[in-house]
């Protein structure tokens, strides 16, 4: 059998890759990803995740729902990229399954911290897959903001008219009450 070239099975990988999809190709993959990360060829974005730099950078979306399986974007992130919400987040927040969430499991890629908060399976929905990510619709970002941070953030800059008052209210309902209540006064400023 013909070795493969460093270049040649880069080729073969996608954009983003575990340490595990290195080894289908290779031999030796600790060698390979030594010898690939040295020349420049991928980026560690955190121990045995990588991204591939002879396709597309990945989205910071992309790799946020890359890294914690299943999960979807929502909060402050969800409404700027419905635009709902006119500020630029700085912070990326993930919502998932995953017992893996808190201080210590976020993780800074292209200058943007990813965060990852756990949610209970009943209130994991809402969301939509897309370009290879899933996204939470506004309604719901806004829900989960207040579920999580009991305020929304910068409430001076959404774009309140954008959202669907009747999907809002349906999503509502399976939240605890002190949300819905949160969720009522904003129907009504």
């Amino acid at each position: 059998m013909k070795r493969q070239s460093t270049v040649d099975v880069l080729r073969l990988l996608p954009a983003l890759f575990r340490y595990n999809d290195a080894a289908k190709f290779v031999k030796n993959p600790n060698v390979f990803l030594t010898r690939a990360l040295k020349s420049g060829y991928m980026n560690r974005i955190v121990r045995g995740v990588y991204y591939n730099t002879f396709r597309d950078a990945p989205s910071v979306e992309e790799v946020a729902c890359y890294l914690r399986t299943p999960s979807y974007i929502s909060c402050e992130w969800a409404l700027n990229y419905h635009n709902v919400l006119l500020q630029v987040p700085t912070v990326c927040t993930v919502i998932t399954l995953s017992t893996s969430v808190g201080s210590r499991s976020k993780v800074s890629y292209r200058n943007v911290e990813i965060e990852y908060s756990k949610i209970s399976e009943k209130l994991f929905l809402g969301f939509e897959p897309v370009k290879g990510f899933n996204i939470a619709a506004p309604e719901k970002a806004v829900l989960d903001l207040l579920y999580l941070r009991g305020y929304i953030t910068a409430a001076d800059e959404l774009e309140l008219d954008q959202l669907d008052r009747a999907r809002l209210n349906d999503f509502s309902s399976l939240y605890p009450v002190s949300v819905q209540k949160k969720a009522d006064a904003l129907n009504y400023e």
